[in-house]
């Protein structure tokens, strides 16, 4: 019901962009998304999860292809012949021997044959038609067909947990690439507000100069300053645009790269827009859980347990190749062989006992014996790297977060310093090239802060993604 939601959701995001922009009203189409919009886009269109769920079916029918083997197996079958000569000749040496008086009531026949129109030798199946209906019903296979419908059970519910991980991996990929494209937005806005201010002091140095105030190296260095915020704002938009194109054809949506081609269906991809913020962050002792209680609750986990019973089940399947098969079967059909039509039926049983293979059959369940010990070892090893794993997650996320409450005091500190350098550069007491420096300071730190916001919610996304 989950992952109907999420269709029916994406659904509704790709009939968006004709319900937000109408072709009537002459403005461009815009397509607003958030992130659970994204995320289920990316379930239906996602070329990984489609063959995970494809997977799932394939495991499915292979089971029911292992039940199979529980019924009878009914067959049809059908002979026909004709030839050139018969099959079957039959003469009196043929039935009582080359001898003397064999040859004489040979001879004798033949004289009687030709005279009464007869031959003296039989012959027979020159033609003939055979059609039958039989049933086998397996009663003992060594236990290889109960083994193989739990081997095919294993393969089931294994496709099933390599579906959930790989929904699970798509949706934290695309909310890392959301929230890198919000990342390069809120820079982007942090530098046109950086150009605005650059704008007013210009104009404020401007009407200085012409007052006999300030110097002409100050209208230049501001000039610079607003050119070189312009040109970064040139680059940022190009990487926005890149990215954000990588972001919408990971989730299937359409876009038009060009503004100058105008197509009503598709919006341009500057306006396409993600709206959800990073919001208020909290602090991860919140979601704090201990690692080996996660280790046994993760799929992988349970992945490694399938793949040692999958090698168990193997080497019953093997040692049931050197056991004896005993099935009974009937038979019912027409036969017409011997120039007489006539129904009949037969039942019957087969024991068959493989002898020569006992000693290939010893060899292989040694072999795999080893691969169940290495599979064994194998998963006590990968245990522990999960295990690892999430303590190396909880780790990162708290350093994400002390690095984030670095980032917002140095912030704080660079936003009062330029509030202060304002103040002081109005009433002349500090040269513009100062305000200037300060003021990329500031914008350097409010720039840091994004990226450890960004960097904190994709840690937090990993560790949540690992825990719940």
């Amino acid at each position: 019901m989950k992952r109907i939601g999420n269709i029916l959701a994406a659904v509704l995001v790709l009939a968006g962009p004709a319900a937000a922009g109408t072709a009537g009203d002459g403005q461009k189409p815009v397509l607003e998304l958030t992130l659970e919009q994204c995320q289920a886009l990316a379930l239906t269109d996602n070329t990984a999860v489609m063959n995970a769920g494809l997977d799932v079916s394939a495991a499915k029918y292979r089971k029911q292809e292992a039940v199979a083997e529980y019924f009878p197996k009914v067959s049809v079958n059908a002979i026909a012949f004709y030839a050139f000569d018969p099959l079957l000749e039959l003469g009196i040496t043929d039935i009582i021997g080359d001898s003397d008086f064999s040859q004489s009531l040979n001879d004798m026949l033949t004289g009687l044959a030709s005279q009464y129109g007869f031959s003296p030798i039989y012959s027979t199946l020159k033609k003939g038609i055979t059609a039958n209906v039989s049933v086998m019903q397996p009663v003992f296979a060594g236990g290889r067909i109960i083994t193989g419908n739990r081997m095919a059970r294993l393969g089931v519910e294994a496709a099933t947990l390599q579906e959930d991980i790989q929904l699970r991996t798509t949706a934290e990929e695309v909310e890392s690439g959301y929230w890198r494209v919000v990342a390069l937005e809120d820079k982007l806005a942090c530098l046109e507000e950086v150009q605005v201010m650059l704008d007013t002091l210009y104009r404020d140095a401007l009407s200085a100069a012409d007052a006999g105030l300030a110097l002409e190296t100050d209208l230049l260095q501001v000039r610079l300053k607003l050119n070189e915020v312009k040109s970064g704002k040139v680059r940022l938009k190009n990487g926005l645009r890149l990215a954000k194109m990588d972001f919408l054809n990971s989730i299937g949506v359409q876009y038009n790269p060009y503004s100058t081609f105008s197509r009503d269906s598709i919006p341009y991809i500057d306006d396409i827009r993600l709206v959800d913020s990073l919001g208020a962050l909290e602090s991860p002792d919140r979601y704090y859980r201990n690692a080996e209680e996660v280790a046994a609750s993760r799929e992988e986990t349970r992945l490694l347990d399938l793949s040692v019973e999958s090698k168990r089940l193997e080497k019953k399947m093997a040692i049931g190749e050197a056991l004896p098969q005993i099935a009974v079967g009937a038979s019912y059909g027409y036969n017409n062989v011997l120039d007489k039509g006539s129904m009949n039926g037969l039942v019957f049983g087969i024991v068959q006992i493989p002898i020569t293979d006992w000693g290939k059959t010893a060899r292989k369940v040694q072999r795999l014996d080893s691969e169940l010990q290495k599979a064994d070892n194998d998963r006590l090893y990968l245990q522990r790297q999960i295990v690892l794993q999430t303590h190396k997650l909880w780790m990162d996320l708290t350093a994400s977060w002390e690095q984030l409450q670095v980032s917002m005091e140095n912030t704080d500190m660079a936003e009062t310093l330029l509030a202060q350098m304002r103040d002081q550069y109005s009433a002349g007491m500090v040269p513009v090239s100062e305000l200037l420096r300060v003021q990329t300071d500031a914008a350097r730190a409010k720039s840091d802060l994004l990226d450890r916001q960004i960097a904190y919610r994709t840690a937090l996304a990993a560790y949540l993604d690992k825990i719940e």
